[in-house]
């Protein structure tokens, strides 16, 4: 079964599937220990490895290294994929996507932003004319041969909103993903123009979407979750108390072996299963 298809057939199954923000792979090792599907955001991934905003800086050479290591050290684990707008030009977009399925990767998200683009919950987005968008799109879906395609539309305006996500459902795209949604009655709307075509829910914190559990999404009749940014937000404070911890003890490090603290034993032992997995893998195959 291919990486495409064995996601498609997770999105067919009964329920909400998630999938989890990873932005680096300590992350990612975090994340593979406790949810079997990860999500490669554009928000972390710009946060980690260039320290800026998800706004349009992300080159794709380093987003395909960085989707490579991570099929390397998670060889079972569902990977979904942010490329953005797929980088301006659909003739990029399609080198990118046969890329990505050609390393591993499991599908990807397109959206319909046009430059400066902004994070999906941010104001100000600006969205392409929609028969462009739709060009590029059409080009994408040409391209692959089983990866997972989401066409995602950022509009903001309701009609557009509307009229974009039943453009988008009529597509041979596998998934429809409406960012920034507002409330629960805005999915429930989204959920009826899409008709059959499954539906995915952006779930970030601080964001302009509702917080809902996984049972409450699958009640809506929403097929994948992705949670963009738990890891990093948890990270981020994580390492502040650290350091704040750090300085008022002028610089003596916490007792590792305290309940939860984390030293080098635990780090090592996280990091070493990313090996075991990888061999599992070409101990199966042979």
């Amino acid at each position: 079964m291919t990486y495409g298809s064995k996601l498609r057939a997770r999105i067919a199954r009964p329920g909400t599937t998630p999938l989890i923000g990873v932005y680096d792979m300590y992350s990612a090792s975090i994340a593979a220990d406790h949810y079997d599907g990860m999500f490669v955001s554009g928000f972390g991934f710009a946060a980690s490895y260039y320290g800026l905003p998800d706004i349009g800086f992300i080159a794709w050479p380093d987003m395909l290294s960085f989707v490579q290591r991570l099929r390397g050290a998670f060889p079972a684990h569902d990977l979904l994929v942010d490329i953005d707008d797929g980088y301006v030009d659909p003739e990029v977009a399609c080198h990118v996507v046969e890329s990505l399925e050609r390393i591993g990767a499991s599908g990807i998200i397109l959206e319909d932003q046009r430059r400066p683009r902004r994070c999906g919950h941010a104001d100000g987005k600006q969205v392409l004319p929609l028969a462009e968008y739709l060009d590029k799109l059409n080009m994408v879906l040409a391209t692959r041969r089983d990866l997972v395609v989401v066409a995602r539309t950022d509009a903001t305006e309701e009609a557009d909103i509307l009229r974009r996500a039943e453009a988008l459902a009529a597509t041979d795209a596998d998934v429809v993903l409406v960012d920034g949604v507002r409330s629960v009655e805005w999915i429930r709307r989204i959920r009826e123009v899409v008709a059959g075509k499954p539906l995915l829910f952006n779930q970030i914190a601080g964001g302009k979407s509702p917080r809902l559990s996984l049972g409450e999404l699958s009640e809506l009749g929403v097929d994948i979750a992705i949670y963009s940014t738990p890891c990093l937000f948890a990270a981020h404070r994580a390492m502040h108390d650290a350091l704040t911890e750090l300085k008022l003890s002028d610089g003596r490090l916490p007792e590792a072996a305290a309940a939860g603290g984390i030293g080098v034993r635990e780090s090592t032992s996280l990091l070493a299963r990313n090996i075991a997995r990888q061999r599992i893998l070409e101990g199966a195959g042979a």
